[in-house]
């Protein structure tokens, strides 16, 4: 695309749940720079309540109609994840630069095939890793990239959800790993600006004995190690009953760096039965709004003017390799070394 001020980013959008929604009110909304011309869904109904929430004219049940469109310069993916691979290769073979939630897919040969079908069509793709874009995870990435505190010796992640997710998610999901912790993955390596070489994953069925029905766990400890020394740690949980627990620490040689929960607001009381606040924001959406806008600001400005996107197709990949190789160290009991 051109880089004029009057130009925007056309844009068509392919999935309406929970995420699809968020992205809708963006673009419509917030980014001026976009221009979200149509929606897509395999629930026709669902589509239309979205793009009427959103004063969106053009709605599809099929979103090969959005990829045929000649005024669509981009689209945004935020269907099922066992359609991501498949729509990312129609996308590119038509043209149209891409944004796709997390993960491209469940299986390493589905996302090449994915990304080759990007590089060949010399589009670019950028992956829904939002957290990168949470002001205070960046401001700590900033402070280990400067190197204000020093050697990184220690990570720390806890990523806690406040009840789990419906039981017709999990049934698809990929498991915990795949859905849950590889944003933390993708934290870590963000986050300490390197990569994980070896994981240690256990975890066991304490929330909810039906998710382990379905073949997954519901509470995990994972340990990590990286190229450059440091060791990490993640803790997940699928019900932290006090609200959604996301908080991060580095220790390094110089220092430590600490990210809180956000609250809705910063006003403690203090009584004779202590020292009370509120708890944390209860919902991912709400955590996480701010940093959904920018990611997609950001991903609207590469089309815009033609540069690399925040988060590429190898970070997406490489989350998911990551994944992988806890759900095997889970199952084999035993630390996981893990080879890019």
């Amino acid at each position: 695309m051109g880089s004029s001020e009057n130009d925007k980013v056309r844009i068509g959008l392919i999935g309406t749940g929970r995420i699809g929604c968020i992205h809708a009110e963006s673009l419509s909304f917030r980014l001026p720079q976009a221009d979200l011309l149509c929606i897509s869904d395999i629930n026709l109904n669902a589509a239309k309540d979205c793009a009427k929430e959103f004063k969106v004219d053009n709605v599809y049940e099929d979103y090969r109609k959005i990829l045929e469109r000649q005024d669509i310069d981009a689209v945004v993916i935020s269907s099922s994840t066992d359609t991501h691979a498949e729509i990312i290769k129609g996308a590119a073979e038509n043209g149209k630069h891409i944004f796709c939630e997390k993960p491209i897919a469940l299986d390493l040969s589905q996302i090449d095939e994915a990304l080759q079908a990007v590089n060949n069509a010399g589009i670019k793709l950028q992956i829904g890793f939002n957290r990168r874009f949470d002001p205070n995870f960046k401001k700590i990435r900033e402070l280990v990239s400067s190197g204000k505190i020093g050697k990184p010796y220690l990570l720390r992640i806890t990523s806690r959800d406040p009840v789990p997710p419906p039981y017709e998610y999990i049934k698809s999901s990929g498991g915990i790993f795949l859905d849950m912790t590889i944003h933390d993955f993708d934290m870590a390596r963000y986050l300490l600006l390197d990569e994980i070489t070896e994981i240690f994953a256990t975890g066991d069925v304490l929330v909810d004995t039906k998710i382990g029905d379905f073949g997954d766990i519901d509470t995990a400890m994972i340990t990590l190690k990286f190229r450059n020394g440091a060791i990490g740690s993640i803790d997940n949980s699928r019900k932290a009953i006090y609200g959604y627990d996301q908080r991060v620490e580095i220790l390094g040689s110089e220092g430590c760096a600490t990210a809180f929960n956000k609250t809705p607001d910063q006003v403690a009381i203090s009584d004779n039965q202590g020292i009370h606040t509120e708890k944390p924001l209860y919902f991912f959406l709400e955590r996480y709004r701010e940093s959904y806008i920018q990611e997609m600001r950001e991903f609207i400005d590469a089309v815009k003017n033609d540069k690399t996107p925040p988060v590429v197709g190898k970070d997406g990949r490489i989350s998911v390799l990551i994944a992988m190789a806890a759900k095997r160290s889970l199952e084999e009991h035993k630390p996981v070394k893990i080879n890019m």
